[in-house]
Parts: structure tokens; sequence; C-alpha cells
């Protein structure tokens, strides 16, 4: 499903926009994410400036461990992660370094990066609610919350405990209403499960489809890629389903966050900053956007068709460095809950 654009329409006007001359040096990244189209973003920067990006990909946890194994002589200068709740535990580890830049600051609104600049979002991820067409009338959807109530007794999907992105959803509901008002959710989600928690978001999606449950808790992306799939099985589970935005009339719908921050260690601290401000460019944040249909976190720049046509919606605006201080007591809240 990953697509590599070509840097060529990119590269030309990032030389303008930036103002950037050639350079020497490289850029050690260590990704969490793997995507061509991030490749070809790391290729038009290197194009861009000539600082050769060297890459190292592997899970967030490895990637973070190894940093600390490698100690002060760890040649990372950026890590790459997929969830503010794994930026908290690089930074919670010690291995990120406050950044000083105008251009982020400017660039990144103030609830998607860390106050202090110790990591920076880079694509939003919004955690949605995808139903049945045929069993659900959108107008019995309301917030998360509800969904923990009878009414959805054996009818919701959703992952695992232990997945981040559920966590980082605990952790939003802890920041927003409290441990108690958390823990009643988490009961009341255990509680509503159609089958146990298996497979990834889009199996969530597929469930619906199949009519083993009528709801399920997934990031917004992973039903456009089906959208924008040429597959016709894809386009029947597409036509079974729809998507909804949760909490329009209070707090908004779950936000969480691509990101990079600086490595404290970092060899070649200037060119990791001059990299990651490379990557909050309007066009380096449409490759983001349109690539794997996650919303920029750059205001302003376009989107997917698929996204588009989910149409406008509210969003939490609490800042995401909460999620990753919550996440320890989300666990906590949702082991107790007997959340599988």
């Amino acid at each position: 499903m990953h697509r590599r654009l070509p840097t060529a329409f990119v590269t030309v006007a990032l030389l303008a926009l930036l103002g950037l001359t050639s350079a020497q040096g490289v850029v050690n990244v260590y990704s969490a994410r793997h995507y061509d189209s991030d490749t070809t973003l790391f290729e038009a920067f290197t194009e861009a400036t000539g600082i050769e990006v060297n890459l190292i990909e592997a899970g967030a946890d490895e990637l973070i461990q190894r940093i600390l194994s490698e100690g002060a002589n760890s040649p990372a200068d950026v890590i790459i992660t997929v969830d503010a709740g794994r930026l908290w535990r690089a930074d919670d580890a010690g291995i990120l370094a406050p950044v000083e830049s105008d251009a982020l600051e400017a660039a990144i609104p103030a609830n998607l990066r860390h106050p202090d600049g110790h990591w920076f979002g880079l694509s939003q991820r919004v955690r949605g609610l995808v139903y049945s067409s045929d069993r659900v009338d959108p107008a019995e959807l309301s917030t998360y919350e509800d969904l923990a109530t009878d009414a959805w007794r054996d009818r919701v999907c959703v992952r695992s405990s232990t997945n981040i992105y559920n966590i980082s959803l605990t952790a939003s509901v802890i920041a927003s209403a409290g441990v108690d008002a958390a823990q009643a959710w988490a009961d009341g989600i255990a509680r509503n499960l159609a089958r146990s928690p298996q497979g990834g978001d889009t199996d969530q999606i597929r469930a619906v489809a199949a009519a083993e449950c009528d709801v399920a808790i997934v990031n917004h992306y992973y039903l456009a890629r089906l959208i924008a799939s040429s597959d016709p099985a894809d386009q029947a589970v597409v036509a079974a389903v729809g998507m909804f935005f949760p909490n329009q009339e209070d707090r908004g719908t779950h936000v969480n966050i691509s990101g990079a921050g600086v490595v404290a260690t970092a060899p070649n601290r200037e060119n990791a900053i001059r990299f990651i401000e490379f990557l909050a460019t309007p066009e380096a944040q449409e490759v983001f956007a349109k690539a794997n249909h996650e919303f920029p976190a750059v205001e302003g720049v376009a989107v997917s068709e698929a996204v588009a046509g989910f149409g406008t919606f509210r969003t939490d605006e609490l800042n995401v460095a909460a999620v990753g201080e919550n996440s320890a007591e989300a666990l906590r809240v949702m082991d107790r809950a007997n959340w599988p």
C-alpha cells in the first residue's frame, strides 16, 4: 500500500523556500516509520542540502533501547516514532535534547509538540469509529464514552490493551476526565467486546464489514487506505462501513502523532535540526499526508482524496505530551478492566 513519490516536485520548491545551499555532512536517522514515501523525502533532503541521510529502521522500542545501549557513542542524530507515547518513552529515558527552532515553533501547533522542544509532531493520526452501514445509524454514535454503555454490549471491536494506540487513547481519557472516569470507560469497553481482540486496525474494519461487530475503534488512515485501494475485496469492505469522529460536542476526537526528536548525544546536531525543519515544510508535509493518508501537522496542507472525503471535524487540542505522561496509568487502568 506504500507509494513511492518522485523527489523532483518537492526539491525545487524546498530549495527556494528554505534558501538552502550545498552543505556537507550526514544525519543519522533512527526511524520506526517504514514507508517508501519517507525514503523519498530523505532523498529530497539530501538533494536540497547535500547532507546524506543514513537510515536505520526498526520498532520504536528497539530503537530507544539501541540508543540507550550505544550511550554517549551513539551515532543517532534523530529518532522518528509513530506515537506520542513512544516519544514520551524516549524523552523519559533521557535520550532527547531540547531544540529551539523558530521554523518548527511557527510550523507545528503547540499541542503537537513537546512544550520544551524535545520532539515535534510531523503527522496526525485520528482515532475514529468505523461502523456498519447496515446495522448502525450514525445518529446512535456520539462519544468514546458512550461505547462503554449497555447499548453497545457485544458490539465493539478493538485491538488489545497493549496496543500503543489504545494506550494513548486511554491516556487521553485520563487527561480529560481523570482516572476514575477512564476506569469506568475501560471497564465498559471490556464488557462490550464482540470478540477477543485480534489483529490490527484493518482487521477491526473487516470484522465490522463481516458482521462480527457493529463498531470498531481505529486510526483513520486504515480506512483511507482501503478507500484508495483498487482491490474489489477492499471496496466491498468500504461499501459496508462508515467513519464517525466522536466527541464533537465536547473535547473533540483523539489525535495522536508521528513525530521526531533530536538525540541528546547527536554528533550532527545542526544537521538533525535542519532535517526536522525540512520535514515540517508544507511541501514535505504534503508528501506525509498524501502517501500514507495521514493528516499533516502543519495547517493548510492538502490531504489525500480519501481523507478529504471524511470531511471536517473537531479534534482534541490536548497537548499530546499528556498522552505519554499518562500512559503508565492507562495500562494499569486497562489491566484492572481485564481488557485483553
